[in-house]
């Protein structure tokens, strides 16, 4: 009995020196995952409020520049195009669309006086743009926790429990190609015709 004993001794220590090595870096991962989750909700939440913002953006817009049809048309599909979105990458060409016909239509309102000094088109535009900044935060704040939770994943020993359980790298919120280059505006006369 006591030759039984030994080995089956040695055998629980060694299986509870690894669950005290485990356990923390399992725990860990845990709170690092969820940590990317919570920032990618706040992520959501300021994207929301951006699309929750556009429409009555556009009705402002509509009742100035009945003709500028085409620019209303790609805000409303690049905003339905992000309604639909799911994943961190659909939601990331989503936003990529959405800006695009955004910068659109900031172009069409320079045409329009009257309406940039609407007192109801500067609040929204206001908001929008105070949206765009906790966006910006928002983005970077989610991209940082990726950045943790990641390395956690590839380093050792994590990349061996992450294995185990099956964690998996978290993608970034990326710039869209060609983000790096500001866009060119032209707002001379010859453009307004």
């Amino acid at each position: 009995m006591k030759k039984l004993l030994g080995p089956v001794g040695i055998i629980m220590i060694v299986i509870v020196l690894l669950a005290l090595l485990f356990i923390p870096k399992y725990n860990s991962l845990v709170t690092a995952e969820e940590n990317v989750d919570s920032k990618w909700a706040q992520v959501e939440n300021q994207l929301q409020r951006r699309y929750d913002l556009i429409p009555n953006l556009v009705e402002s817009v509509k009742g100035y520049a009945n003709h500028e049809q085409e620019v209303i048309a790609s805000i409303t599909q690049a905003r339905a195009q992000m309604g639909s979105a799911n994943t961190p990458e659909e939601q990331a060409s989503a936003n990529d669309a959405l800006n695009g016909a955004l910068s659109r239509l900031l172009v069409v309102v320079e045409n329009y006086p009257t309406l940039k000094a609407d007192a109801n088109f500067r609040q929204l535009m206001d908001e929008l743009a105070g949206t765009e900044n906790r966006l910006a935060v928002a983005r970077e704040d989610y991209n940082n926790e990726v950045q943790g939770f990641n390395k956690i994943v590839k380093r050792f020993p994590g990349n061996l429990i992450a294995g185990l359980f099956g964690f998996e790298q978290k993608e970034y919120f990326k710039a869209a190609a060609g983000a790096e280059q500001a866009p060119s505006i032209d707002f001379s006369e010859s453009s307004k015709q």
